[in-house]
C-alpha cells in the first residue's frame, strides 16, 4: 500500500467527499439528519461564496478520507480560529496514521494562517476518538455544550420580537 496523498479538495472530489459524508452520518447514527445534496456540498466548497474548505486523502487514486473546515473568530484571543467540522477516515484506513496526518496538516494550516486556535467537537460516546485526540495533545472541554437552533424553531426565532 502506497502512502496517502493529502491535498486540497477540488470540484472533481465533491462526489467522493459527499459519499464519505454519508458514511460519517451512518457511523454517527445520524442519517435521519443528513439532508445535504452533492450540489449543496459543491456550493459550500466551490460556489460564489464558499462557506468551507476541505482536504482529502487519496490512496491508490481513491479518496479515503476528508476533513471539512472553516475559519471562525475568537473574541478572547482577538484572532481567527480554524474549526474542523468533519474528519472522516474510511474504516479500512483507520490505524494507518492517516487521521494523525490530517490533523497535523490542519494544525499547520492554522499556524500558517496565524489562527489563535484549532478546535472541533467530538461525540461523548466516541471514546476511541476522545482518546486519540487527547493523545495528540488536544483538550476535551468538559464545561461547554453545543447550542443549536434549526428548522422550524430557527424560523420562529427569526421572526419573533
Amino acid at each position: 500500500m502506497s502512502a496517502a496523498l493529502i491535498r486540497a479538495a477540488t470540484p472533481a472530489d465533491v462526489g467522493a467527499v459527499f459519499a464519505l459524508m454519508h458514511e460519517l452520518a451512518e457511523f454517527e447514527k445520524l442519517t435521519h439528519l443528513f439532508v445535504a445534496t452533492e450540489q449543496d456540498v459543491h456550493d459550500a466548497l466551490f460556489g460564489t461564496r464558499p462557506a468551507a474548505e476541505a482536504l482529502v486523502a487519496e490512496q491508490d487514486g481513491a479518496v479515503v478520507s476528508y476533513a471539512l473546515f472553516f475559519q471562525n473568530f475568537s473574541t478572547f484571543l482577538g484572532k481567527r480560529g480554524l474549526y474542523l467540522e468533519d474528519l472522516y477516515v474510511r474504516p479500512s484506513m483507520r490505524g494507518s496514521g492517516l487521521g494523525t496526518q490530517m490533523l497535523k496538516k490542519l494544525a499547520a494550516l492554522a499556524v500558517e494562517r496565524q489562527c489563535g486556535r484549532f478546535e472541533w467537537s467530538v461525540l461523548d460516546w466516541n471514546q476511541n476518538a476522545i482518546d486519540f485526540y487527547e493523545k495528540m495533545g488536544a483538550t476535551v472541554l468538559p464545561d461547554w455544550r453545543i447550542v443549536r437552533v434549526t428548522g422550524e424553531p430557527l424560523e420562529r426565532l427569526a421572526v419573533s420580537s
